[in-house]
């Protein structure tokens, strides 16, 4: 089956999967991962990071890092690069192999991961406020998670739950269908379609 033509569906908050990181530095709240069984392809998550710790290193893996909640979050990559993320909701893409560790610049922080393997996958992460309405179509080869981070929003037609801040939508692809989001708030929304 072709992983992006999994079923629309609403993951709320309160069924994210929590787990400690492998290094038990930090806490991996899962929120999505594609296939559900074996190697993933597209996998979403949101970590709790409570001290200065190495990342995990993901080969052939592209990642992409907002920063939720917390004062900051600082990137020192072998290479001798240095990225700070601050509020609100800054990002940062990054490669997976890179050999980076994170540093916190006051405090823990709650940070929004999106991984996705490049030879199978390209995905766009896109914030943007919602003020009414916003449209999302999906194709056969394009699906799109939404995250709600703030507000609330509710699609058009109850073709699925509303969303609460926090919450997660998959809209899978298939034939081309609209999807109306209704509400207030703010939201990251990840177009993904094969590479």
């Amino acid at each position: 089956m072709d992983i992006l033509t999994f079923p629309s569906r609403v993951i709320p908050a309160t069924q994210y999967r929590r787990e400690r990181w492998r290094n038990g530095l930090g806490w991996t709240n899962e929120i999505l991962r594609l296939p559900e069984q074996g190697d993933w392809q597209l996998r979403l998550s949101i970590a709790e990071i409570e001290q200065d710790a190495a990342f995990s290193a993901f080969p052939g893996i592209e990642r992409e890092l907002v920063l939720l909640q917390g004062e900051g979050l600082r990137l020192r990559f072998d290479d001798g690069r240095c990225e700070t993320l601050l509020p609100p909701y800054q990002r940062l893409r990054f490669a997976g192999e890179a050999e980076v560790a994170g540093e916190l610049v006051d405090g823990v922080t709650q940070d929004f991961n999106l991984m996705w393997r490049r030879d199978a996958l390209q995905a766009e992460l896109l914030h943007r406020p919602l003020v009414g309405s916003m449209l999302f179509f999906t194709e056969p080869q394009v699906g799109w998670a939404i995250h709600l981070l703030a507000g609330q929003a509710a699609f058009e037609g109850d073709v699925l739950p509303a969303l609460a801040a926090g919450d997660t939508a998959w809209l899978g692809a298939g034939a081309r269908t609209r999807f109306a989001l209704n509400g207030g708030g703010e939201l990251l929304a990840i177009r993904v379609s094969p590479a």
